[in-house]
């Protein structure tokens, strides 16, 4: 009787240990750690991606992240302009996307839109003196290469920025990441 509970112990085990790698090949967490140059974080941002549902890699999901921008800012009183001087602010982006592409292809594109908080009333580009704010819209048209079993990733592409005071900016966006 020993015996037998003895070989059914590890033959049990022995499944289970066979069957785990398979079952963890199959199953992709979708996460996504990347910086990313322009785009929403106007110059520099560090960022995170995952969809909503679980191990898969494409379909609807978020990103959120940190970074800076440089602006031009000026210290002047009612009716009077005084020194422009430069400053460094930051920026929280963060948007809901939308991933397609074929389920076992490491290429894909990338459509999404989203908000960028700002942490200095900026007018980006300064084009609109009118009206700084605190905040950005976005919209992100990226291809994506990203490995289906995780690893270095690479994204390019459009992303129009909408300034506070309305107006459309093309701006593009280059990132660097990892998949896991």
């Amino acid at each position: 009787m020993k015996k037998i509970v003895i070989f059914t112990g590890s033959t049990v085990l022995s499944l289970l240990l066979f069957i785990q790698p398979l079952k963890s090949q199959e199953e992709v967490s979708g996460k996504h750690i990347f910086s990313e140059l322009g785009g929403p974080g106007v110059i520099f941002s560090a960022n995170f991606d995952s969809r909503f549902k679980q191990n898969t890699r494409l379909g609807l999901g978020y990103r959120a992240g940190i970074g800076f921008g440089v602006g031009s800012f000026s210290d002047f009183t009612v009716g009077e302009y005084g020194n422009t001087y430069t400053r460094t602010y930051y920026t929280i982006p963060a948007g809901l996307n939308y991933i397609f592409g074929k389920k076992h292809s490491s290429r894909t594109f990338e459509v999404g839109g989203g908000v960028a908080l700002l942490t200095r009333k900026v007018s980006l580009y300064c084009y609109d003196y009118e009206k700084p704010g605190h905040c950005i819209g976005y919209m992100q048209f990226m291809f994506r290469r990203v490995p289906v079993d995780g690893g270095f990733t690479f994204r390019i592409g459009f992303t129009p920025i909408i300034g506070t005071s309305g107006d459309l900016f093309p701006m593009v966006a280059l990132s660097f990441g990892y998949a896991f």
